[in-house]
């Protein structure tokens, strides 16, 4: 997982209409913490935080952190943000510092790449799991986990456990569970449907003129 660098500054305001003075002036709260050190209250730019998520996937993202221009650096991890209801503005956020020497466990989002042969034969892709809990160190951890469904026929499921992950990364939790499956498309099930009647009453047809002509 790459770094992204990003710069914030130490925050005193800590009262709610300070905050909002903050927020007025477009700049977010923030706050980092990790295990045995003390949380520390920050402060960064909305549109250095904007500009960002608008350049990644997703939400789970590795940041440099700046910490008062530049006179202490921290890796983290972007554990929360809280949006506004209403306008999607980042209202604050929650990072999580990180040692690189030690695993870190993430949620990684699922992409399937290929065109898969039951969707071929007219299956419907299906995504069971759209993320992943992995375990791992930083720099062993993807960005995205991308699958190729291209050989997945219908009726065909890839576990969670089936799906290929860098060395040092494992799945957290039930490698059984499914995350993607080609199921047969309803039109397909409604079209087989009335000709399987079709057929069933044909042969209840000629099994009653049999017993007839007994």
């Amino acid at each position: 997982m790459k770094s992204v660098a990003l710069k914030t500054f130490s925050r005193t305001a800590l009262r709610r209409s300070a905050l909002r003075q903050l927020r007025a002036s477009n700049r977010i709260p923030a706050v980092i913490y990790g295990v045995g050190v003390a949380s520390r209250n920050l402060e960064l730019e909305e549109k250095d935080i904007r500009q960002l998520l608008r350049h990644s996937a997703s939400e789970n993202l590795l940041v440099d952190l700046s910490l008062d221009n530049g006179q202490d650096r921290q890796l983290a991890l972007v554990k929360e943000l809280q949006h506004h209801p209403l306008s999607g503005k980042v209202l604050h956020i929650d990072f999580q510092e990180i040692d690189e020497q030690k695993p870190v466990t993430v949620s990684v989002p699922i992409e399937p790449e290929g065109d898969a042969i039951g969707v071929r034969n007219g299956g419907v892709l299906q995504m069971v799991l759209f993320q992943l809990r992995l375990r791992g160190l930083i720099k062993d951890m993807p960005d995205i986990v991308h699958v190729d469904v291209t050989d997945l026929d219908l009726g065909t499921t890839l576990s969670a456990g089936q799906i290929p992950l860098p060395q040092g990364v494992e799945i957290m939790g039930d490698k059984g569970i499914p995350a993607i499956t080609i199921a047969i498309a309803r039109v397909a099930e409604e079209e087989a449907a009335p000709a399987e009647l079709e057929t069933a009453a044909v042969s209840e047809e000629v099994a009653q003129t049999d017993a007839k002509s007994e």
